[in-house]
């Protein structure tokens, strides 16, 4: 039966080197997306966060006439105008490094995997989300500007590291069962074996990991979970950008390879 365009490509083609430059194409749109997200959608909440700092700090001042601990203003070495320049340089460059990655872990998995290309990347972008940002994000959520404890800083990292590598272990534990339960009849097996076994492994994770609450009373809350969601927003545009552009280009990379099996 001759292939059709519709017709599902085969599993991932192409040398490391065009997949890597596939990768890095589509980090860099997905980079720059997520940093139009984050200037649209982040920008006013941390700027009202620094608001409410530089007034704390002025508060401060005033009632122990000592310098407030932290300037948003003219004393800051980068201005407000010149990070929201920056955040698309930085997005940018977080998406080359990102699809970088991405392709480098695609290339490894296609040797165990017969899914086509372009869903291998849809799957391989929704796994890669859920790991490095879902697990982490719902033990340790984003915090803006004024909340968080400065000695701290090196704790929360480490903490968020860990919060990382439970998700990347989660993720695969549910892989690795998804492909012993695979032959079994029943969809129900089938489908929920992988999810209480991811599930599993992050709620012990989440029970053992030390929570962290420094969010002062005093702090909207409206504003704090605006924050919050506009942070998700922003990862969840560049992973979802990051797998449909490279899908996209896997697509255009076969569509000569199908078109040739078809006239044959």
């Amino acid at each position: 039966m001759p292939l059709s365009d519709t017709t599902p490509g085969p599993t991932l083609q192409g040398t490391f080197v065009q997949l890597l430059l596939r990768g890095l194409l589509a980090g860099l749109v997905a980079g720059l997306l997520a940093g139009a997200v984050a200037f649209v959608v982040g920008e006013p909440h941390i700027d009202s966060a620094i608001s409410i700092e530089e007034a704390a700090g002025e508060a401060h001042h005033a009632d122990s006439d000592t310098p407030a601990a932290h300037s948003h203003g003219e004393e800051a070495l980068v201005s407000r105008d010149g990070q929201r320049v920056g955040l698309f340089l930085a997005t940018g460059l977080a998406g080359l490094a990102l699809g970088a990655i991405f392709a480098s872990a695609l290339h490894y998995a296609r040797r165990f995997s017969s899914l086509p290309g372009s869903i291998l990347a849809l799957v391989g972008a929704g796994a890669g989300w859920l790991a490095i940002e879902a697990v982490p994000f719902f033990k340790y959520p984003a915090n803006p500007p004024a909340v968080g404890d400065p000695e701290t800083i090196t704790q929360r990292t480490w903490l968020w590291l860990a919060s990382v590598i439970l998700g990347l272990l989660a993720v695969g534990v549910g892989i690795y069962v998804a492909k012993v339960v695979a032959s079994q009849h029943s969809v129900a097996a089938r489908v929920g074996a992988p999810i209480v076994a991811f599930l599993l492994i992050v709620g012990i994770g989440y029970a053992l990991l030390p929570g962290i609450n420094e969010v002062g009373s005093n702090f909207p809350a409206t504003l704090l979970w605006e924050f919050r969601l506009s942070s998700l927003a922003t990862q969840a545009t560049l992973w979802l950008a990051l797998g449909l552009g490279f899908a996209f280009l896997t697509d255009r990379a076969v569509r000569p390879v199908r078109r040739e099996a078809v006239a044959a």
